[in-house]
């Protein structure tokens, strides 16, 4: 017998009485309904990961409702009821703010900004600190840019017609904002607003990107469009998983869904893009579109900037994931304005990281 032989053999043998690794099975939902469009991320998420790793764990994956409801996902994935959940990190402010600017951030962040960040500025190490203080992992795989602004049945042209209007708006930076400029903040889950709005119980409203927007009908119960959607410049979505789900998985299997998120999360860039000027066409012969000037969306930029350091100083947190962000604006302005116009974007005139290291303790 020879040398290769042997090994051959031994190697079948440990293979044979070595403890075979169990495949895992997870349930997973969403925050959104099959009708809205912002489902379609979450779907090619769960699709890719288990291609890559449906050996190891699968994921059979539930539209938002069908298990609990959207308000519940967060306490069901903490709970290790489900061990996996997907999300807009906004809506669980109420337990810590810093959730707010992992979500989105009024006049600052576009969508690349949150890629740049996530991915070589320290960004993805600050979800998993925040998400781990309630026992979860967090995976960012999705990212659109700016919301698309408020829908309404009477024109916003400046900010004063917004004073006295009740608008759903999302956000606590942005209801801040919305207060100041004497408007009052609606609450509301997103499947609410189409009712909301058709029967006056709101006086308009934000949710999200164009095509978002037209998948949830809101062309149908609204006259008017105000452009951009200053309030939120950019969102990130994710998903929530266990962290003893999480930790039951090997090295490799972890891997492989951190690279189908960070394939999702660059897919989903694209896809959103080309779905929100498919569906801006579409609202330019539905509504009477109206674009805010140069100089509101200065006056805006300030409020936001007074905003974000006040939250800031109110929540420790709030204030890290803050300084994270300016700081990275600060150091890749070097090289996004030395190659302008050519480069990504703007560099917005946020508020200095000397105003946030005050608010750090």
């Amino acid at each position: 017998m020879t040398l290769k032989t042997v090994f051959l053999a031994g190697a079948a043998a440990a293979a044979l009485t070595a403890p075979a690794m169990a495949q895992e099975r997870w349930t997973m939902t969403t925050t959104w309904p099959s009708s809205m469009e912002l489902i379609a991320t979450d779907q090619h998420f769960v699709d890719l990961a288990n291609k890559l790793a449906g050996d190891e764990v699968t994921i059979e994956f539930f539209e938002g409702g069908a298990l609990v409801p959207a308000g519940e996902v967060f306490g069901a994935v903490e709970s290790g009821t489900i061990q996996a959940g997907a999300d807009w990190p906004g809506y669980w402010a109420g337990r810590d703010a810093a959730f707010s600017p992992l979500a989105t951030t009024a006049s600052l962040f576009n969508a690349v900004d949150y890629v740049n960040w996530i991915q070589q500025w320290g960004g993805a190490a600050l979800y998993n600190e925040i998400y781990g203080q309630f026992g979860m992992v967090y995976l960012p795989y999705g990212v659109t840019n700016n919301e698309s602004g408020f829908r309404t049945n009477a024109p916003i042209v400046s900010l004063d017609d917004l004073k006295g209007k009740r608008l759903r708006v999302s956000g606590l930076e942005q209801g801040k904002m919305l207060e100041r400029l004497g408007g009052n903040q609606v609450s509301m889950a997103g499947g609410e607003i189409y009712q909301s709005l058709e029967r006056g119980v709101i006086d308009g409203a934000e949710f999200s990107t164009p095509n978002v927007d037209w998948s949830a009908g809101f062309q149908q119960v609204t006259k008017y469009w105000a452009t951009p959607g200053w309030h939120q410049s950019a969102s990130v979505f994710g998903v929530m998983i266990n962290k003893s789900a999480w930790d039951a998985l090997s090295p490799a299997t972890q891997e492989k869904l951190q690279i189908a998120a960070d394939a999702t999360l660059l897919w989903s860039l694209a896809f959103t893009e080309k779905r929100a000027t498919e569906a801006y066409a579409k609202f330019n012969d539905a509504v009477e579109i109206n674009r805010y000037d140069d100089e509101t969306l200065a006056k805006v930029q300030e409020m936001a900037n007074e905003v974000i350091v006040e939250t800031a100083c109110e929540n420790p947190n709030s204030a890290k994931v803050y300084l994270s962000m300016v700081e990275y604006l600060d150091d890749y302005a070097q090289w996004r304005d030395a190659s302008a116009p050519f480069n990504l974007g703007r560099t917005p005139n946020g508020p200095s990281a000397e105003a946030l290291r005050a608010c750090v303790k």
